[in-house]
C-alpha cells in the first residue's frame, strides 16, 4: 500500500505531514509562525505522521529529527526562499480547474515543442509561456514539453539539478501560475508533459540521505550515487518518486511525463519501477477517464520499454531516437566525432526512417559491443525524433543551433525530413524560426566549490568533439542564461520568417493526412551512398533526399506524379519553383527534398 508523503492539507487549517526517517528515534514538524514544534507518532516501516490542526494553507514548516538538525520536507511541494529553507503547505483545492471537457491527447496527435521555462521568455515565467500559447497554435503545435521545473538551486539551471521531486521552482512562478498555464493550454487544445528526472538527484539542497537510504552504493550514475530502487528499505523510496510522479499527473493534470535517462533508472528487482509507474497510471486513467502518456529518453534501443505487458514490457507509450537525430545530423553537418562516429551514412538514415532504430542487434563501433534490439511491427506514434534538442544544442562547446552550423537550404531539408516523417516530431523551442540565440549550459549553485567542479566536468565533456574557437562559456554565469534566451524579433527577417511559414506548412499538411502512407504502409528505403541521395517509398508516396550540393537525377516509376510539397520551391526562398505535377525523371536541386504521390 503506497502512503502519501509530505505535507497534505486536509481542511479548515489542518494538515496531514508524513515523512520517511526509519533510523530517526524522534520527529517533530516545526512551523515557522509556532513556538512549539509537533512530535510525529512512529508509524510502521519507518515512517512518523500526525495530523495538526491550525495549520493554514501557505504555512512555512521544516521536519526536526531527534531533536536537533531541522531540514526541508523531502516532499516538499514548494519552497518559496529556496532549497535549503522552509517548505510551504500547500492546497490543491485552491486552484479551480476550466479544463473538464479536456480528456488528453494520444501519441499519434503529438506535435512536441520542447521548451525551457527560464529561457523560452524573457521573463522566463510559467506566466509568460501563457501568452505565447496563440504563437504556438499558429504554428501548428499540439503538445508542449517544459524541461525540469522541480525546485533547483538559484534561478537559473536546465532544471537537472532539481532536489525536490513535488515542488515547481519559485523563481518560474506559484504552484497556480504552472496549474493556470496548464488549464489555458487544455483550453486551447494542446497537451502538456513534465520532463521529469527520476534518475538521480542534483548535488546541492539535496536533503535526502539525511532521512533515509534513497541512495544506494550497488551502483553509479554519470551523476553519483544511484537512487535506491531496489537495495534495502527500497519500497519507501519508490513510494516517494512514484507519488511524486502520480502528483503531477494527478494535481496539476499534466497529459504526461518525458522521464529522463530512463537507462540511470536502475532497478533490478522483480518489477521495474518504470513498469510499475505505468500500471498506477493506467488505474489513474480510469479514475479520471483522461489519457496520459510516459516518454523515455533512452540509449538502449531496448523495445522493452515500450512493448506491452503481454510482450514482457513496461507499457510506455513511447521514447526518443537518437539514431534518428545522429543520423540526419553527420549528414547535414558532417561531424563525426564521439558517438556521432556510428552514422553518418545514407543508408543509417534510411533505416531510421524506415524503423527509427539503426543500431538493432547490430555492432556499435564507438561502445565496441552489439546495441538494441528489433523495433519491427511496432507503430510508429511510439518514436519521438528531433533535429534539435536541448542536450543535442547546449552539449555542444558553444551551444551553437544547427541554424548556425548548416546552410539555409539543408535546414530546411532536415526540418522536412523529421516532419514528414512517420514518427512523432518534436521540435526544440526557436527552431522553427531559425533562431541563431546559443542555447547553452547554465547553473547558479552556491557552493563555490560545486561550481568549481561543474566548470571543470563541462570542460571535459566536450574533449570527444574536439571543439575549437570561442571562448568556452562559464556555467555559473548570468551571462550565459541571458544569451540563451530566445529572440521574439524574429518577423522582422525575412529569412526567419521563410523558415516559420515552411515549418507552418509542413505541420498543416501533416495534420491532414498528407503523408499518410508513411505511417500505415511498409517502408523502403534506397541509398546512393556517393552521390548522397536517398529515395523513400511507401504506398502511392515517394520522398526523394538530396544532401550533397549538386543536382541529383531521380527516376521515378512511370505516371504523373503530384508534388505535395519541395523544400526547395522559391516560396520558401529556395533556388526555383516546383511544378504540380513532375513524371519520369527530377533533377532534384542541392540539399533538399521533394515529395510526391502517385
Amino acid at each position: 500500500m503506497q502512503k502519501k508523503v509530505g505535507a497534505q492539507y486536509v481542511k479548515d487549517d489542518n494538515c496531514q505531514f508524513r515523512v520517511w526517517a526509519p533510523s530517526a528515534e524522534k520527529v517533530e514538524v516545526v512551523l515557522k509562525d509556532k513556538k512549539d514544534p509537533v512530535q510525529l507518532e512512529s508509524e510502521k516501516k519507518g515512517y512518523w505522521s500526525k495530523e495538526v490542526n491550525g495549520v493554514p494553507a501557505g504555512s512555512y514548516y521544516k521536519f526536526r529529527l531527534n531533536g536537533e538538525k531541522e531540514l526541508p520536507d523531502p516532499a516538499s511541494k514548494f519552497q518559496p526562499e529556496g532549497v535549503h529553507s522552509w517548505s510551504q503547505v500547500i492546497n490543491p483545492e485552491d486552484y479551480q480547474w476550466k479544463d473538464g471537457e479536456w480528456k488528453g491527447l494520444p501519441m499519434s496527435k503529438m506535435i512536441i515543442y520542447e521548451l525551457h521555462v527560464g529561457t523560452f521568455t524573457k521573463e522566463g515565467t510559467f506566466a509568460a509561456i501563457e501568452e505565447k500559447l496563440d504563437y504556438l497554435l499558429e504554428l501548428g503545435i499540439t503538445a508542449i514539453e517544459i524541461m525540469p521545473i522541480s525546485a533547483f538551486p538559484g534561478n537559473r539551471n536546465w532544471g537537472y539539478d532539481g532536489v525536490y521531486p513535488y515542488a515547481t521552482q519559485e523563481s518560474y512562478g506559484k504552484v497556480n501560475a504552472l496549474k493556470k498555464l496548464i488549464d489555458s493550454c487544455h483550453q486551447k487544445g494542446i497537451a502538456v508533459i513534465l520532463d521529469a528526472v527520476y534518475n538521480h538527484m542534483g548535488p546541492e539542497g539535496n536533503y535526502l540521505a539525511e532521512f533515509g537510504p534513497y541512495f544506494t552504493d550497488k551502483y553509479t550514475t554519470p551523476w553519483g550515487k544511484a537512487i535506491n530502487f531496489d537495495d534495502r528499505h527500497s519500497d519507501n523510496v519508490r513510494n516517494l518518486f512514484l507519488q511524486s510522479a502520480l502528483m503531477w499527473l494527478k494535481e496539476f493534470n499534466f497529459d504526461g511525463l518525458r522521464l529522463d535517462a530512463i537507462h540511470e533508472i536502475i532497478d533490478r528487482g522483480a518489477k521495474h519501477l518504470l513498469k510499475e509507474l505505468s500500471e498506477e497510471v493506467d488505474v489513474l486513467e480510469e479514475e479520471t477517464g483522461r489519457k496520459y502518456v510516459l516518454i523515455a529518453e533512452s540509449d538502449l534501443n531496448d523495445t522493452k520499454i515500450i512493448n506491452d505487458y503481454k510482450k514482457g514490457g513496461f507499457g510506455l507509450e513511447a521514447q526518443w531516437v537518437d539514431d534518428f537525430h545522429h543520423s540526419l545530423h553527420t549528414l547535414i553537418t558532417g561531424e563525426n566525432e564521439g558517438y556521432y562516429k556510428d552514422y553518418g551514412k545514407m543508408v543509417n538514415l534510411g533505416k531510421s526512417l524506415e524503423q527509427a532504430f539503426v543500431y538493432d542487434g547490430i555492432y556499435s563501433n564507438f561502445r565496441k559491443r552489439t546495441i538494441g534490439n528489433s523495433p519491427k511491427g511496432l507503430p510508429s506514434s511510439k518514436f519521438v525524433v528531433c533535429i534539435q534538442n536541448h542536450d543535442q544544442v547546449g552539449n555542444r562547446m558553444l551551444g551553437d543551433r544547427l541554424s548556425q552550423l548548416v546552410s539555409f537550404e539543408k535546414l530546411k531539408l532536415a526540418a522536412g525530413v523529421m516532419l514528414t516523417s512517420s514518427f512523432v516530431p518534436m521540435l526544440f523551442m526557436g527552431e522553427e524560426f531559425a533562431e541563431d540565440q546559443v542555447f547553452q549550459y547554465f547553473v547558479s549553485h552556491g557552493d563555490p566549490e560545486l561550481v568549481k567542479a561543474v566548470q571543470q566536468g563541462r570542460k571535459r565533456e566536450f574533449e570527444y568533439f574536439n571543439q575549437h574557437g570561442g571562448e568556452f562559456p562559464d556555467p555559473q554565469s548570468e551571462e550565459t542564461f541571458n544569451n540563451s534566451k530566445l529572440n521574439w524579433d524574429f518577423k522582422k527577417e525575412a529569412s526567419k520568417m521563410a523558415i516559420f511559414d515552411y515549418y507552418k506548412e509542413l505541420i498543416r499538411l501533416r495534420k491532414e493526412g498528407a503523408f499518410q502512407a508513411f505511417y500505415n504502409e511498409e517502408k523502403s528505403s534506397e541509398a546512393d551512398e556517393e552521390n548522397m541521395t536517398l529515395r523513400l517509398s511507401a504506398g502511392e508516396l515517394t520522398a526523394l533526399y538530396n544532401f550533397s550540393e549538386n543536382k541529383q537525377k531521380f527516376t521515378l516509376p512511370a505516371g504523373d506524379h503530384k508534388v505535395i510539397f519541395a523544400s526547395a520551391n522559391k516560396k520558401w526562398r529556395g533556388p526555383e519553383y516546383t511544378p504540380d505535377t513532375v513524371s519520369g525523371a527530377v533533377n532534384l536541386p542541392p540539399e533538399s527534398l521533394i515529395i510526391c504521390k502517385s
